[in-house]
């Protein structure tokens, strides 16, 4: 699930027009953090900051569609965007999940069965219209329209199953991060040996949610309820900070890929 081998000009190129990062390790350590963030800060948003859940469901849904906006726009990957869509994606999902569970009552076995039905819909879609689910060929409008809904609803349906298996299931935090992170290990293995690889990216990315949120609730929660006390406010504002630092190594590098790129082409 990473890309190790030097690629050549015309790989450059046909990166630097795509509109998504190249998946490295990087790219599951930012990913993760930024699921982590979504679950702590949406919990933040919802108990702590007291102006009211809809006044922050709405600002952070006004925050996305900004930034989404900005994403679109730009022609190719650019890491700042892409990342900042990412994470409040990942608010946003948390906040639907949270909204359906905690204010209209549904069962997580229910809303877990929904988002898989929904996911797995924009997956036959996107395949049928495109012929294609890999994120490396994220080249078009059409394309992109297709990823976005697939990500919000990753997120949407990794916070269902993670708080499935961690509050109704009964698992806990810590057997939580436990079970996700070897599922995602298992996942590695399995394409190491051969499973293809948009397969084994999308299983990854979905199980990262549920790995991110458990180690979100872990970190963040009082100790009595099986957490280690460090808060939202620090967790999230930790995390954070690790994200913009590698997301800002992640922009030096494009950059310098860029002017090589242009170099090697004169």
């Amino acid at each position: 699930m990473s890309s190790a081998n030097v690629p050549s000009t015309s790989t450059l190129t046909s990166q630097m027009l795509n509109k998504v990062p190249i998946v490295t390790l990087t790219f599951w350590i930012v990913k993760i953090l930024s699921t982590t963030v979504g679950e702590t800060a949406a919990d933040y948003l919802a108990v702590d900051i007291g102006i009211g859940k809809l006044t922050t469901d709405l600002i952070t849904l006004a925050l996305l569609i900004g930034a989404l906006l900005l994403q679109l726009r730009a022609r190719t990957y650019v890491p700042w965007r892409y990342w900042l869509v990412v994470v409040l994606l990942s608010i946003v999902g948390t906040q639907i999940t949270d909204a359906l569970t905690d204010s209209l009552g549904i069962d997580l076995w229910f809303s877990t069965g929904v988002f898989t039905v929904v996911l797995i819909g924009i997956f036959l879609v996107w395949h049928a219209s495109e012929g294609t689910l890999s994120i490396q060929s994220i080249t078009t409008r059409r394309r992109e329209y297709f990823y976005w809904a697939a990500i919000l609803f990753t997120f949407a349906l990794g916070t269902a199953a993670g708080d499935l298996a961690t509050e109704a299931l009964g698992l806990g935090f810590t057997v939580g991060v436990g079970v996700f992170a070897g599922l995602i290990a298992a996942i590695a293995v399995a394409h190491k040996l051969g499973t293809a690889t948009v397969p084994s990216f999308w299983l990854a990315y979905i199980l990262t949610r549920p790995l991110g949120a458990s180690l979100g609730d872990l970190l963040a929660q009082a100790k009595t309820y099986g957490g280690l006390g460090l808060g939202t406010v620090m967790t999230s504002a930790v995390f954070l900070l690790v994200i913009v630092a590698l997301v800002s190594h992640m922009t030096l590098l494009h950059r310098r890929e860029a002017i090589t790129s242009g170099s090697r082409s004169v």
